[in-house]
């Protein structure tokens, strides 16, 4: 076979450089097979350089069973993956690429350097030593079955595969050039793609006061979706209140409870400013407080457990002047300036959509894809990998692991004949 036959026909063709990509590529050459990997845009893993506010956090310092657990009933999927590549396993994998990592507070896992650049050039260089072929700027534009596997039409040539990944990404950050692609390749085949939606995304409110707050941050949080007097999701972590509504990591957790439903203007969040607070103890220490400095401002009592911004900020929306002193509230007044702290309702408009979510929630039903292998049921040969999964997890390095490991397992699959 002549040098123009060998690169119009591949052993392997991966579809998509990104976390799952490389993983799919890596494994499937350093299984000895003659493996390209395609990427539409001029550079391969943007929003791995993105991720992470560009420290990208690799994964989460858990087991496998706590990775799979953050992803709910759907995560059993993902045993066999992490079977193939663990969270260990992977940190081993960068660490080998001369990628020290940290584990932070969160138990999110980092490089020591807080620079992902240093990721996707691990990545880069273990791609180039399994031999594997990278092509950029080459967007696939068809997929077709054919007798000896498939074929892949880019823009630039039509080249044979005997295995095809499809690991595209999801519709997250369009910008970086993942705007989906993969859901209409893998429907062609049959799959079925469940409704697209942003999650990890800010969340936009109605009430005015939270953009005059914008740029403060609160370490912890309780965060709960209310629909009506029902709770649809609860979390607890740090906040950022922004000139659009709310952000940080706590907000971006619940986002997908938010963009997910039909009516997103009909529901609230409930805040907790103070969940480590029992709202009795709150309530007795304004009482206490009152006796002992009684002369005291209310936003000053206030204002060593939150900014005093936004103390000032919950005196007013408790119906309070900002200079109220402490020994003259009645008990109604503390009534309401407690439920302000430990209940505060803001109205939801929505979210800031898929141009500012970090995960695409929806994609290709598990049920149509093994978990011991990644292949598709529909299209013997096609292996689905990644974000183009119907499988989001919450924030904290939970989705980069599962596309570490889908990828890996595709990939090592891909590369067995037969």
């Amino acid at each position: 076979m002549g040098d123009a036959m060998a690169d119009a026909f591949w052993d392997v063709v991966v579809i998509g450089a990104g976390a799952a990509g490389f993983m799919a590529a890596i494994r499937a050459a350093e299984a000895g097979r003659r493996v390209l990997l395609l990427e539409k845009n001029r550079k391969p893993g943007v929003k791995i350089l993105m991720s992470g506010g560009t420290r990208c956090n690799i994964t989460h310092a858990t087991d496998n069973r706590g990775i799979v657990e953050a992803f709910g009933p759907p995560g059993r999927f993902l045993h066999s993956a992490l079977a193939a590549l663990s969270v260990d396993a992977t940190i081993d994998f960068f660490e080998g690429e001369g990628v020290a990592t940290k584990v932070e507070e969160t138990g999110k896992v980092f490089p020591v350097s807080n620079k992902a650049l240093d990721v996707l050039e691990a990545l880069l260089r273990r791609l180039r030593r399994s031999g594997a072929t990278l092509a950029l700027q080459e967007p696939v534009r068809d997929l077709a079955a054919t007798e000896a596997g498939f074929a892949v039409t880019t823009s630039s040539r039509v080249v044979g595969a005997r295995r095809v990944v499809l690991t595209t990404g999801g519709q997250s950050y369009p910008g970086c050039g993942t705007t989906g692609d993969g859901y209409a390749l893998a429907s062609r085949f049959g799959h079925t793609v469940v409704t697209l939606r942003p999650a990890l995304v800010p969340v936009t409110v109605t009430a005015p006061w939270v953009g005059e707050l914008r740029g403060i941050t609160i370490p912890d949080v309780s965060v709960r979706v209310m629909e009506k007097d029902r709770p649809l999701a609860l979390r607890r972590g740090s906040l950022l209140f922004a000139h659009f509504g709310l952000s940080g990591p706590v907000v971006l957790d619940i986002s997908r409870a938010v963009s997910g439903h039909a009516d997103p203007s009909s529901l609230e969040l409930e805040l907790d400013l103070l969940p480590a607070v029992k709202e009795l103890d709150l309530d007795a220490h304004l009482r206490a407080e009152a006796v002992a400095s009684g002369k005291k401002q209310l936003a000053a009592i206030l204002a060593p457990q939150l900014p005093r911004r936004l103390c000032e900020t919950l005196l007013s929306l408790a119906g309070l002047p900002p200079d109220r002193k402490t020994a003259a509230l009645a008990r109604p007044e503390r009534a309401r300036l407690v439920a302000c702290v430990k209940q505060l309702r803001l109205p939801v408009t929505g979210t800031l959509g898929f141009a500012k979510a970090e995960v695409t929630a929806g994609g290709v039903t598990l049920d149509e894809v093994d978990s011991r292998t990644l292949q598709s049921r529909r299209a013997p040969g096609l292996f689905l990998a990644g974000e183009v999964l119907d499988l989001d997890g919450p924030i904290g390095g939970y989705n980069f692991q599962a596309a570490w490991s889908t990828g890996w397992l595709a990939g090592a699959a891909a590369a067995r004949t037969g």
